[in-house]
């Protein structure tokens, strides 16, 4: 376990971030973490924030003032990681959500309210899904077999079985309050008492069994009173909400029954079960000033002995002994140091004796250990059940031995720095700690937890992890951690080879996601760097094809045998031939029957595909390592089949509508550009079609495709080099210093040419506003914008680029941002940065100044900033509402952004420059 950065707050000149009391952090299945603290101004004014951050972007944090009166006590993600609860120490409970889905935009509408009655626990309820990982069944060849779904019941049912969404709440009076959101909008809210004698409650916590019920555990903070238990239903009777409780066997602590040791942990200061979904098994912390014990008991049936005369009387019960609930503890810790916080691991291991051994003998470590945080700065790794210490971290003082007694340690003369708060990632790989001076920092937890594993062994845990990201759609930002140079190819073919045996449905759920995760580890190794940008072209092709295609209408709505989608990868699979009007007339044209707005408004896309297969073609010839851009994707015939598939519907769209066929500069005017390149492009897939072994493109095709620079004027499509993440930079042993709100100058990685997607501008001509139909991935697409237009880049898996060239404009109604392949969005506000005058310039081709007729160029040599000093002062002047350029047909075009009216500074790659009143949406690389 080693320190992979720390992330602190600037000392600002009249206010300051201090950590809140209590402080509350959450972990979220996306890799975002949210946290509290106090905005303190000189007038020691309190502003409470919640603080949300992308683990691989932690200096770019996104502050939300929560209007929460009291102090934040509890923070609480869903499963999904879109929405976030927060509780105050007033009773105020509110719902947050991404507004339209940027990661960076936060807004809450519903909450609910106690009033006057401090929340101390909090939870979303359960929606059913509990998936069991097979640790013993990690070679087994179907997904099914390694990840089993658990028959577990929601909290609560819709009609249908739908899981109701809500959340339940504990409050320090002994309420229990629960939420519940109709899909309707309304919020149903009931409050109950959790028993009818009530009494203060300092801790709680919430699980949930696999019946629908769900368990309560309260402690009044004292080690001498017992801990109770109660079991809450939920239901809705006459739509208002019902809560039923019952009570459940309680225990008390193990150090109080001990005479010599009654009073030597007086309170009770972490109460935790030891996983959501596990309400039998729960974890107790009693402390003291300087010193701590843990405990950790289970829930067990038992049988309870019954005198024979009553089993005389009552032949029943001597068939069958009755049974009884009780507690029994599992494992205690000898005195530790005073503990701090404790983080719990999300994996779904099982832990059982069998599971237990299971994992022991394969060595799969992740998930079986706890955190514990210590007032002495140290965090220790120990075992869910045993509590055997498994890995020891040391912030500041010396390394010291984990058997040395806590009472045998030197204090330090003032309070150590250590951790307020921690939460572990949901593979357990990751650790997060707020201390408390405010600091974030990292941990990277190792895999093998100290021991020496076969890098064999160590390489199938680590795809045992991301084949379980896949299944489950979560971030796998946390396994990368440790993922070296040298596994990266390993790993790659490995997920590849486990991807194809799964069944074609499956295959079809997890195309996407393979890709981002190829491309994510590729970016590691200096050797595989040239393939992302080929895996982000994979994924840019998968969502315009799987778009147009989803444009195309049946004729007959009474033939559901086959979609036309369906039928056109099957007639261009069928037939190989190299003409393309052959091909078409084979299909049913009355089903790519489209409105006429629609395929106008298509036409950018249909260019990009065009400008795409004529790039790829002319650099054919220059593709003979594996090490340059494009290498893979000339190799893979499911692309080339699909990129096959795109011109024929692009030609059958430009016999309705020709003004929205793609336009290519000719040499000739009679050559027919769509035929020549269909004809080379099939002649390459044929050769790398899956029905035979991949074969290297004969002379002859290499031959053409060197003739077609003299043909078509082959587009300038930019490899750009990306990356401001973290993740490949990180350095065992030397942690990075990171600054919340400053964006830091990075070492330079090993993977340091990292290659971004592949971009085109459009003319600035082009109609406006773009509509771009939902589900859209628009990761490398460049478009000019006009005044009030939206700027937009999808955050991650496609890292950013460094120019202005990745820009997307669309209008923020036409784009479906929920789209798992684009990752997460962000919206830039507006600020008062210093900016750069009212018009920004982006070089494609060759510049051409709609006023005076200068041109710059020739490709490749950098223009001056305008066309001319005449266009430059127009532009600045904002005479008109329209750029002063246009594009010089058919020689140039331009591809430049001119706003008005108020600067914006877009941080990351794309600058400064001002903007209209439109949304301004940045990515994370």
């Amino acid at each position: 376990m080693d320190l992979a950065y720390v992330c602190e707050w600037e000392r600002w000149p009249k206010s300051t971030h201090c950590p809140s009391v209590p402080l509350a952090c959450a972990w979220s299945c996306r890799n975002l973490i949210a946290f509290t603290t106090d905005l303190r101004n000189d007038d020691q004014d309190l502003t409470r924030m919640i603080h949300i951050l992308d683990t691989e972007h932690p200096w770019d944090v996104h502050s939300v003032n929560s209007e929460h009166s009291e102090a934040i006590t509890c923070l609480e993600w869903d499963q999904s990681g879109s929405r976030l609860l927060s509780a105050d120490a007033d009773g105020q409970i509110k719902c947050w959500s991404m507004a339209d889905h940027l990661a960076n935009s936060w807004e809450s509408h519903v909450g609910s309210l106690v009033e006057g009655d401090p929340i101390v626990a909090l939870s979303w309820l359960h929606n059913g899904v509990k998936l069991a990982l097979h640790v013993e069944k990690s070679g087994a060849s179907s997904f099914g077999e390694k990840f089993s779904r658990v028959k577990f019941s929601p909290s609560l049912t819709l009609f249908g079985g739908k899981p109701m969404e809500g959340w339940i709440a504990v409050t320090v009076s002994g309420l229990v309050t629960v939420s519940l959101l109709k899909p309707s909008g309304q919020v149903l809210t009931s409050t109950e008492s959790l028993c009818r004698l009530r009494g203060r409650v300092a801790l709680a916590d919430i699980a949930f069994t696999g019946g629908g019920n769900i368990v309560v555990a309260t402690a009044d903070g004292s080690s001498a009173s017992p801990v109770q238990f109660y079991k809450v239903c939920v239901s809705v009777v006459s739509e208002k909400c019902r809560i039923d409780t019952e009570i459940l066997p309680s225990l008390f602590m193990r150090c109080t029954a001990d005479l010599n040791r009654k009073d030597k942990f007086p309170a009770i200061t972490h109460l935790k079960f030891l996983a959501r979904d596990m309400s039998e098994q729960v974890l107790l912390c009693a402390s003291s000033q300087t010193s701590s014990i843990v405990e950790c008991w289970s829930l067990r049936k038992e049988g309870l002995p019954v005198n024979n005369v009553f089993q005389q009387i009552s032949p029943v019960v001597g068939d069958k002994q009755p049974m009884i609930l009780k507690w029994r503890i599992l494992s205690a810790t000898n005195d530790l140091d005073r503990v701090s916080a404790v983080a719990l691991p999300k994996l779904p291991i099982s832990l059982t004796n069998t599971d237990l051994k299971v994992a022991s003998d394969t060595q799969f470590y992740p998930g079986l250990g706890l955190a514990l945080a210590f007032h002495d700065g140290s965090v220790h790794i120990v075992h869910r059940l045993s509590l055997q210490s498994m890995a020891v971290f040391y912030s500041s003082a010396a390394p010291r031995s984990a058997d040395e007694p806590a009472v045998k340690r030197s204090r330090a003369t003032g309070p150590a720095v250590h951790f307020k708060a921690m939460q572990l990632s949901w593979t357990s790989l990751a650790l997060v700690g707020i201390d408390n001076h405010g600091k974030l920092s990292m941990l990277r937890i190792s895999p093998s937890m100290g021991h020496t594993l076969d890098v064999s062994l160590a390489l199938r845990h680590l795809l045992f992890l991301l084949e379980y990201c896949m299944v489950t759609g979560y971030d796998w930002w946390d396994t990368l951690l440790h993922v070296q140079p040298g596994m990266v190819q390993s790993l790659v073919e490995k997920l590849h080879e486990e991807y194809t045996r799964q069944n074609a449905a499956l295959q079809q759920v997890l195309s996407t996601r393979i890709l981002a995760m190829k491309a994510s580890l590729c970016k590691l190794s200096p050797c595989t760097v040239a393939r992302v940008c080929d895996y982000h072209a994979k994924l840019f092709l998968v969502a315009v094809s799987s778009t147009l295609k989803s444009l195309l209408r049946p004729h007959f709505l009474n033939t559901p045998d086959k979609s036309p989608g369906d039928r056109l990868t099957e007639v261009c699979t069928k037939i190989t031939d190299a003409d393309i009007d052959k091909v078409m007339i084979n299909l049913k044209t009355e089903e790519f029957v489209l409105d006429m707005n629609t395929l106008q408004a298509l036409q950018q896309l249909l260019q990009w595909v065009g400008d795409f297969v004529l790039y790829l073609l002319a650099s054919l010839p220059n593709q003979g390592s594996p090490l340059r851009p494009g290498h893979s994707f000339l190799r893979d015939g499911a692309s080339l089949g699909t990129l096959r598939e795109l011109m024929v519907v692009i030609r059958i769209w430009g016999l309705l509508k020709p003004s929205c066929l793609p336009v290519y500069s000719a040499t000739s005017d009679t050559q027919d550009s769509m035929s020549l390149l269909f004809r080379l492009l099939t002649k390459l897939w044929i050769c790398c079609r899956d029905e035979g072994p991949t074969s290297e493109p004969d002379e002859a095709l290499v031959d053409e495709c060197c003739l077609l620079p003299s043909q078509l004027l082959i587009p300038s499509l930019d490899w750009l080099p990306v990356s401001d993440g973290l993740v490949s930079r990180l350095q065992p042993k030397q942690p990075l210093r990171l600054h919340f709100g400053k964006a830091p100058t990075l070492p330079a990685s090993a993977s340091a040419l990292q290659l971004d997607g592949l971009i085109r501008c459009v003319p600035a001509s082009a109609p406006w506003p773009l509509r771009v139909p939902c589900g859209l991935l628009l990761s490398g697409l460049d478009l000019d914008a006009g005044l009030g237009d939206v700027l937009a880049r999808p955050v991650t898996p496609v890292p950013p680029s460094p120019s202005l060239h990745s820009v997307i404009c669309v209008t923020s109604a036409s784009l479906c941002m929920e789209c798992r392949r684009a990752g997460l969005w962000l919206q830039l506000s507006p600020c008062g940065a210093q900016a750069y005058p009212a018009w920004a310039l982006v070089h494609w081709r060759s510049v051409w100044c709609g006023r005076c007729g200068a041109t710059e160029g020739p490709v490749g040599k950098a223009p001056r900033r305008a066309g001319c000093s005449q266009g430059r002062q127009a532009a600045a002047a904002g005479a008109c509402g329209v750029s002063p350029y246009r594009p010089a047909a058919p020689q140039g075009r331009v591809s430049f952004l001119l706003f008005r009216r108020e600067s914006c500074t877009i941080r990351g790659h794309i600058r400064h420059f001002p903007v209209s009143d439109a949304h301004v949406m940045g990515r994370l690389a």
